[in-house]
């Protein structure tokens, strides 16, 4: 945990002196002394406007929602007992890009496309819930990933149409750069919004991470341990679906950091999720940091993230299969 705190910390520096206005090292440095009020002197005031206003509010983001889908990954993967499981397993990314579209269709300003994308999100989770939990006799982990598979797809239907019935020339470019994922608008006020959102569902997470381990074992096995895996789970799918709906109202729909970081975090921790919760979310932070740092300076024009994503994250998931295969050897 210390090596990857030293490592955020690094890559944080790194994405602080990146981009098309140039900023030595040493101006970022003393600046952070100045925040931190270790230097009276203050920085130029297009240096400080940079950082304050753009940059760091788009480190702080990518951090946020690296570490937010990283979390969200490692509680499904562990709830559904099923390392091929992601976070919009239930349909909640689908659900959210489904809202932003209906925004931008609508012609909304961009805080309220991202409430819409958040409010979509828990809509479609919603129903999932609703539509497994009216079912009786089958397994109810079972029917929460059939459910979520039917609503999802339902879900991607109507975005669809959207996409059908925009503007060909400003709102289905806009439309599908949303759901692509940036962090290009990103701004302070987001930040305000998300944050706490984050925080909260985080809370739950960490007090009972412990629970995790027994739901692995098992419904029966659970219950004869004291813990009850419907109010459990109903819990740990609230917190996971509100962390991965934060994410997408901030960034938009990015693939594969869910899906591919808790294997690496289990790679380098183990299974138990009470060690495994934070190194996930250390290790999704410093991906997600690096990778908009590469959106933003590969190319004169940015890169959509979630394309990047797919590049970096299937060669990695394809590897881990390798040596999953190994190991079954």
């Amino acid at each position: 945990m210390v090596g990857l705190l030293v490592v955020l910390a690094a890559n944080v520096m790194l994405a602080a002196n990146t981009g098309q206005y140039p900023i030595q090292i040493s101006e970022t440095i003393a600046y952070f002394t100045w925040i931190l009020g270790l230097n009276e002197s203050a920085p130029e005031q297009t240096i400080s406007l940079v950082l304050t206003e753009i940059r760091l509010p788009r480190v702080i983001a990518s951090i946020l929602v690296g570490g937010a889908l990283a979390a969200a990954g490692c509680v499904y993967q562990g709830m559904f007992r099923n390392p091929l499981v992601s976070p919009d397993i239930l349909g909640v990314s689908t659900g959210a890009g489904l809202g932003a579209a209906l925004g931008i269709l609508l012609s909304l300003s961009i805080v309220a496309i991202q409430l819409f994308a958040f409010i979509g999100g828990l809509i479609t989770v919603a129903i999932v819930y609703l539509v497994a939990t009216s079912i009786r006799h089958h397994d109810p982990t079972l029917l929460l990933v059939l459910s979520g598979i039917v609503i999802g797809s339902l879900a991607g239907a109507s975005l669809s149409l959207v996409k059908i019935l925009a503007d060909p020339y400003d709102q289905l470019p806009a439309i599908t750069f949303w759901l692509l994922g940036s962090f290009a608008s990103v701004h302070k006020q987001d930040l305000y919004a998300a944050l706490p959102l984050c925080l909260l569902s985080l809370i739950p997470l960490v007090l009972m991470r412990w629970r995790m381990n027994v739901l692995s074992l098992g419904d029966e096995e659970a219950k004869t341990l004291g813990v009850n895996p419907e109010q459990t789970r109903l819990i740990f799918v609230i917190a996971a679906t509100l962390l991965t709906a934060a994410a997408v109202a901030i960034a938009g729909v990015i693939g594969w950091v869910g899906l591919v970081i808790p294997h690496i975090a289990r790679l380098l921790i183990g299974p138990n999720f009470i060690r495994l919760l934070p190194i996930a979310m250390l290790v999704g932070a410093n991906f997600l940091l690096i990778v908009d740092t590469l959106a933003r300076s590969l190319t004169e024009t940015e890169t959509p993230i979630g394309i990047l994503t797919a590049f970096v994250g299937a060669p990695v998931f394809v590897w881990l299969l390798f040596q999953g295969r190994r190991s079954w050897t």
